[in-house]
């Protein structure tokens, strides 16, 4: 698993990041350590029957602003549930948590936006941060579940070029993608760099999340952005096979 850090942060193991220095408070900002927010996380996915196998921190180079990745085996398949975590003590951010999927394939970063606690520094974040992180982590086996049903679903559903320019084009409008990077969607859509088989909605997700080079797990309101387009497609794709004339020329 790798942690895509492009604004000029820079990767840091666990130890290098208890030994960095915390600010102190003032009355209206409270500043968490980023290794006590790993530390609470970690304990609460334990709590909850959840370990975490693999992990990846990343902070800025004066320590203020800290990126890290929690990455749990999912038992439903070939890629794993991811769990991000965000912390600044200059006030640049809340404290974050989201929960998503990391396809296993190319080390992609995709987070669902409904998913996601955020929290002010203030004196009460330490004392409310794990019922909020275990508010998230209950319903995990539910999330799980819903994300196992979604990427079946992109799988089976086959699309045809013109239905992957029509999404190609509805990306750009939801400002997912940017019209520049539209060619290398396209261009991974024909040639693509790893194995996610055959031209279907689950192609078409890997090309777009691979594209965006991490952007997906900067800013993760795009992935609830880019599942509509792609859910649209599946659905135009599932209406069009149950129309009578596709039926009737079938038969």
């Amino acid at each position: 698993m790798t942690l895509m850090l492009h604004a000029g942060a820079s990767l840091l193991d666990y130890n290098g990041l208890r030994a960095l220095e915390t600010p102190g408070s003032t009355p209206t900002h409270v500043p968490i350590p980023h290794h006590r927010l790993v530390d609470v996380v970690r304990l609460t996915l334990g709590f909850y029957g959840h370990s975490v196998e693999e992990e990846h921190h990343g902070v800025t180079p004066d320590g203020m602003r800290y990126f890290g990745v929690l990455s749990l085996k999912s038992t439903w398949g070939d890629y794993a549930d991811t769990v991000g975590l965000r912390n600044s003590h200059d006030k640049t951010f809340p404290i974050g948590i989201s929960f998503g999927s990391r396809v296993f394939v190319c080390d992609n970063l995709a987070f669902f936006a409904e998913h996601v606690v955020r929290r002010k520094h203030t004196a009460q974040a330490k004392r409310d941060l794990p019922g909020l992180v275990g508010d998230l982590i209950e319903p995990l086996a539910d999330q799980r579940e819903a994300q196992h049903r979604m990427i079946a679903r992109y799988r089976s559903t086959e699309l045809c070029q013109a239905a992957v320019d029509h999404a190609v084009l509805e990306l750009y409008r939801a400002e997912v993608i940017t019209i520049t990077r539209i060619a290398s969607v396209m261009e991974r859509w024909q040639d693509p760099p790893h194995d996610w088989g055959a031209k279907t909605a689950w192609r078409l997700f890997n090309c777009v999340t691979h594209a965006l080079e991490g952007r997906i797990a900067e800013q993760p309101a795009l992935t609830s952005r880019l599942h509509q387009v792609i859910d649209a497609s599946c659905a135009s794709r599932e209406d069009a096979s149950d129309s009578p004339s596709t039926i009737s020329a079938v038969a």
